[in-house]
């Protein structure tokens, strides 16, 4: 028999909510308090919506809540209604806050460099947490993602693509210099995305090639706590057959693993990739020393 979906409790379901609202409040913060005072835009539908702003006199919030509705309705047939909800939550608390905010104190003026780091930094903490819980403050991403699946083009592509549009609008409000300060704090926002929505402990996947596999392994287990596959490779030029390790281990652990490679074989063959997510065995059960 097929197994039935397990109910999400009520009060997960409420605390994933708050926590969407909060992202959503940081996020408002980000650019009533930052970004909008030193005239820098965010990217997406929220950039768009302060042009708007600027341009008609408007309320911000109004336009983030109008202009994302189409994105909202493609939200739900595209990803799902879960998604749909939080993300409805989210804009509407988006809206909400930066009108509540729109009087707040600029925390910094006049640093280009340091309103784009900070501002870019607190938008980009809010939109990863509410994205975390399951819900979006922008309808750009998932624009991206329809496309993406009807083109030969990478999603992060696309959303690089279509802001390149918002920025080019962004600049007949703030100018060159405005627009090119708002790619800048996006930029930035979507890194803090990325390390919000990971964590700060994400995943690497180290493959060595090593004349000294034994040790190899036995030292990677005693000093972090990790296990490692060993398998037979071929060299394509040399036909020599070499062994070849695999291990997975958090950012944290990095530069102790490139210790012990240093240490044991510094002529190993290393290649290091990012892993988007772990699942299964003991990963998360181990005891570093």
């Amino acid at each position: 028999m097929p197994k039935t979906q397990q109910k999400v409790p009520v009060w997960k379901m409420l605390v994933r909510g708050a926590l969407v609202i909060l992202g959503a409040f940081i996020a408002a913060y980000g650019l009533e308090s930052v970004l909008i005072p030193n005239q820098v835009s965010d990217g997406g539908v929220t950039g768009l919506s302060i042009v708007g702003s600027q341009l008609f006199g408007l309320p911000l919030g109004l336009l983030i809540a109008i202009l994302n509705i189409p994105f909202v309705i493609l939200g739900y047939k595209q990803i799902g209604k879960d998604f749909a909800i939080y993300s409805v939550l989210g804009i509407a608390s988006l809206a909400i806050s930066t009108s509540l905010m729109h009087r707040v104190p600029t925390i910094i003026e006049g640093d280009t460099l340091l309103i784009t780091v900070v501002g870019g930094i607190i938008l980009g903490l809010g939109m990863g947490i509410a994205l975390r819980n399951g819900g979006a403050l922008d309808g750009i991403d998932m624009l991206a993602v329809l496309i993406s699946r009807k083109m030969p083009f990478g999603t992060s592509d696309l959303i690089l693509f279509l802001n390149v549009f918002v920025f080019a609008i962004v600049s007949t409000v703030f100018g060159l210099q405005g627009a090119f300060l708002s790619a800048i704090a996006y930029y930035i926002a979507t890194k803090v995305i990325d390390i919000v929505e990971e964590g700060l402990s994400g995943s690497k996947k180290y493959t060595i090639i090593t004349s000294e596999p034994e040790e190899m392994v036995e030292t990677i287990r005693e000093r972090l706590g990790r296990s490692a596959t060993v398998s037979t490779v071929q060299g394509g030029f040399s036909n020599e057959q070499m062994k070849e390790i695999t291990c997975i281990i958090n950012r944290l652990e990095d530069s102790k693993i490139k210790e012990i490679i240093l240490e044991i074989d510094p002529t190993a063959f290393v290649a290091v990739y990012e892993v988007a997510e772990v699942r299964g065995g003991n990963f998360g059960k181990r005891k570093a020393h």
